[in-house]
């Protein structure tokens, strides 16, 4: 055992990457060699470790399992065309999960466990990073109650943990959306911007309803009217309206703000669009398609990237779209990569280095 910053550090005796193919690996299945961990005990972080992969053992009175105190964070990795690993804005990530934790009643993690950790949890299995087109590294940290007792109240103790996960593309065609309208999937003065295990697990129900119709996934309205679209299920979504390029406010405190989505603003500020991030109702995106002016339609987020959506259903209205003659999202995108990949300069700071 190597004491490295006062992580312990407990190496594999070999990789399991020997029997392992890189190449469009499904994502969240495969895991890497090692994992960190942290216990949140008397008021103190302690054992922080990076150790082989392996199974937890948990008690059935977990809190966790009972009450849902627990939250997650999206993050990649990449490397570049000289084979250098980089985390892509994980400084963000990190202030995003504090603010999950802070909502949900939960410890804040200190940056030197969690950047720190990260760093050399990744550094040590950076050979799981595909060197692939549209792969990379998903990072997953996360924390839930680990008090060993029934009783609806926050916990004392807790678990941190990072965990890492080589994938490829996540949606490899352009999808189809449905206008979800019965389902709520947050409202004003709930959680809805928290990236809490619960919002997924209330959102399964009206995403599978929608698959059964043939759709890839929901498009949230909100709460009271239905009316104002929200986030899609994994995803913040964008319109290209005329010669603009519309999102959904973050106002309301109903949807997660969204690293991705932040770095697309940035990037269509630079490439000249007027951005507006207001509240946008599904009968002004209708009427923008009748009128000709609905150019695009996508959605960003860590795990899905940047994702064309070729039909986009309200009701019975079915707005179609021809995805290979788009132009602003295929720009932006292409922008963002050649940024990940060390294809041009990274002017905002976004990669941070292994």
């Amino acid at each position: 055992m190597v004491k490295t910053n006062h992580i312990n550090v407990t190496k594999i005796e070999r990789s399991k990457l020997n029997d392992f193919p890189l190449e469009n690996p499904p994502f969240g299945k495969y895991f890497t060699d090692h994992m960190l961990e942290a216990d949140y005990e008397n008021g103190e972080w302690k054992n922080v470790e990076i150790k082989p992969y392996q199974p937890l053992l948990l008690s059935p009175s977990l809190a966790a399992l009972h009450y849902g105190q627990a939250i997650f964070e999206g993050i990649k990795a990449y490397k570049d065309e000289k084979g250098n690993a980089c985390i892509f804005r994980p400084h963000d990530n990190f202030a995003r999960f504090n603010i999950s934790a802070e909502r949900m009643q939960m410890p804040t993690v200190p940056e030197d466990i969690f950047i720190e950790g990260m760093h050399q949890l990744i550094a040590l299995d950076k050979n799981w990073i595909p060197a692939l087109k549209e792969h990379s590294l998903y990072i997953r940290p996360f924390m839930f109650s680990s008090d060993e007792l029934i009783g609806v109240r926050p916990s004392d103790n807790y678990k941190f943990m990072i965990i890492l996960s080589p994938t490829g593309p996540y949606y490899a065609a352009p999808m189809r959306i449905y206008v979800e309208e019965r389902f709520t999937r947050a409202a004003p003065g709930g959680v809805g911007y928290a990236k809490a295990a619960g919002n997924y697990g209330a959102a399964m129900l009206a995403t599978a309803e929608a698959k059964k119709k043939g759709y890839d996934q929901v498009l949230w309205t909100d709460a009271f009217e239905h009316k104002y679209v929200q986030e899609i299920g994994t995803m913040n979504v964008f319109f290209v309206i005329g010669n603009k390029v519309l999102t959904p406010d973050l106002s309301s405190e109903t949807i997660l703000a969204g690293v991705t989505r932040n770095t697309a603003i940035t990037l269509f500020k630079e490439m000249g669009f007027e951005v507006e991030e207001r509240a946008i109702g599904i009968d002004e995106v209708i009427a923008a398609y009748k009128e000709g002016q609905l150019k695009e339609v996508f959605g960003t987020g860590t795990a899905a990237t940047i994702s064309m959506i070729r039909e986009l259903t309200y009701k019975d209205f079915v707005m179609s779209f021809d995805t290979t003659t788009w132009k602003v999202s295929t720009e932006m995108k292409a922008r963002l990569d050649a940024i990940r990949e060390g294809r041009v300069a990274d002017t905002h700071g976004w990669m941070y280095k292994i």
